[in-house]
């Protein structure tokens, strides 16, 4: 998917500050006039995924190496700087298995 149009750089700043700060991506939600824009409810609904499946590794990770890949786990959180910048450019980002299960549920 290419640029939209109707993207406004505010638009790009609520969909970028979503990835690395997830209750962003909450707030947008629940907005009125900000749900209904697609290009804001696809990154908003992604970014969620995103993190939720970023911090059940980080437990898994933990609890499979009791504790000593605790000390890693926030480095984990740079991961989501690629695709915030990216939203940011106003693309719609593709993450290759959380965007192809979120359209096959018809989420995004």
């Amino acid at each position: 998917m290419e640029n939209q149009p109707q993207t406004t750089s505010d638009d790009r700043l609520w969909a970028a500050l979503g990835y690395p700060i997830p209750i962003v991506a909450l707030v947008l939600l629940f907005m009125e006039e900000k749900k209904d824009i697609p290009f804001l409810r696809f990154h908003a609904v992604q970014s969620i995924a995103l993190n939720i499946a970023i911090w059940v590794l980080i437990i898994v990770l933990v609890a499979i190496t009791f504790g000593v890949a605790g000390i890693c786990a926030p480095l984990v959180w740079f991961v989501t700087l690629w695709p915030a910048y990216d939203a940011f450019k106003g693309n719609y980002t593709e993450i290759p298995v959380i965007t192809k299960f979120l359209k096959d549920q018809g989420w995004v």
